[in-house]
């Protein structure tokens, strides 16, 4: 199936991508890697009359290390994510992540800013956003403003975006300490949407004990959720095992998920629980390597 009839324009910088979305207003999206709005044209799930392709624009393909965390820019790839040392050193849950996403064909041109403000309850990155306990940074014709990832996904396919503005960056704050993280995925077969995923990390204080904690769940939800009793189950305890069972089966309790062809709901819930123990295990060898 072909998309209906669109406008089209390849604006070369930030200012004229923003007048564009202002002058076409609602109809117009912005184009990015297109992983997510090209299939939705072609099944007509999308119909924008008006499409900005960003990729001319010079400057926002940058992974920045600055200021305590990682700033990156809108025109960053996937495959941007798992060949970056600066991620790799900075946040192990985003390291673990970015392999996982889609399909090498998807990771070459897909980008995390799209992947973020397409809000998939089934995509990846926004529950480690959510772990990490990132930052959105929007920007229109009037200015910038700073989004907390909680207050960014709204609902299911539904960010707080405002009309004119686009995706800037994601900000993801380093490790204040000791920390570590991991994201795990059951797919039915690569490339594709998670069964179930779960983002997890955390940081050790000085005496050992863990100062702040991440959780956060995929296709489990009508959206990317925090785990919040879990992280507090967390919080300002001794990692052990048992801590670590006790988060899973309070993380478990977060999920809602649907019986369906990819299994039960009551078996989700225990992959959830699995694999939130196992994710806390690998970010306190991390910690403590």
């Amino acid at each position: 199936m072909y998309p209906p009839a669109f406008n089209y324009s390849a604006p070369t910088s930030v200012e004229e991508v923003l007048t564009t979305l202002t002058n076409e207003g609602d109809g117009a999206r912005v184009l990015a890697g297109g992983q997510s709005l090209i299939p939705m044209m072609k099944l007509r799930l999308a119909s924008p009359a008006f499409l900005v392709d960003i990729n001319g624009v010079a400057g926002l393909d940058y992974i920045n290390d600055v200021n305590g965390h990682v700033a990156i820019g809108a025109l960053v790839r996937h495959n941007d994510i798992v060949k970056s040392d600066t991620i790799s050193s900075t946040n192990h849950t985003m390291a673990s992540a970015a392999p996982w996403i889609a399909d090498p064909i998807v990771r070459n041109r897909g980008t995390l800013c799209g992947s973020v403000a397409h809000c998939d309850p089934e995509g990846d990155w926004n529950s480690v956003m959510l772990a990490a306990r990132a930052e959105v940074v929007a920007q229109s014709a009037s200015g910038e403003r700073v989004i907390p990832i909680d207050d960014f996904i709204v609902d299911f396919f539904t960010n707080s975006l405002q009309p004119g503005e686009i995706v800037k960056e994601v900000r993801v704050p380093k490790y204040s300490g000791r920390g570590g993280g991991a994201y795990m995925k059951l797919e039915r077969k690569i490339g594709d949407y998670a069964t179930v995923g779960v983002a997890s990390q955390f940081e050790l204080d000085g005496d050992g004990k863990i100062a702040q904690a991440g959780i956060a769940l995929t296709a489990v939800n009508a959206k990317n959720t925090r785990a919040t009793a879990a992280e507090q189950v967390l919080v300002g305890e001794t990692p052990s095992d048992e801590l670590f069972r006790e988060a899973g089966e309070a993380a478990a309790q977060a999920a809602e998920p649907e019986t369906n062809v990819r299994g039960t709901a009551e078996w989700k819930r225990e992959v959830v629980s699995v694999y939130t123990r196992r994710g806390l295990e690998t970010a306190l060898a991390q910690a403590q390597a």
